[in-house]
């Protein structure tokens, strides 16, 4: 594949809608880290009717200067039964799936977002300039 067709891989957008299966929140071999902002922390713990700092203290730790929700066991703590438990509430990480970096090049898309995501392909359009926003807010959160 050439570079071209490597920047022009969502050139027409791609389609997702959640389907609330909560395979996006299992972890896939060793890597399963959920960053927190600031502005994650302040919602989940409103949404637990706990402080920001209750929470932050109960559910992170600090690696690198960044907060990451801290997993007591393989998958997200949030999981219960397939089904985000907090979903109203979720990180930014968790309300832009699929639209990661790491996710935005075709082999990847085609051979683990489609696979593992039934919603890819499916449900709205995001167009190639949403997926931008999407990846520049990210790079900030």
């Amino acid at each position: 594949m050439n570079m071209k067709s490597k920047k022009q891989f969502y050139k027409e957008g791609l389609r997702f809608t959640c389907q609330g299966d909560g395979k996006c929140c299992l972890t896939r071999g060793k890597y399963g880290y959920v960053y927190l902002s600031f502005s994650d922390r302040k919602r989940l713990a409103k949404h637990f009717y706990m402080t920001t700092t209750e929470f932050t203290a109960a559910y992170t730790k600090k690696t690198d200067g960044l907060y990451e929700l801290v997993y007591t066991r393989e998958d997200c703590p949030f999981l219960k039964e397939n089904r985000c438990s907090v979903y109203p509430a979720r990180p930014w990480q968790c309300r832009t799936w699929p639209f990661w970096p790491e996710n935005m090049n075709e082999k990847t898309w085609e051979q683990e977002v489609l696979r593992d995501c039934p919603g890819a392909g499916k449900g709205r359009l995001y167009s190639r300039e949403e997926i931008k926003e999407i990846l520049l807010k990210k790079r900030e959160v």
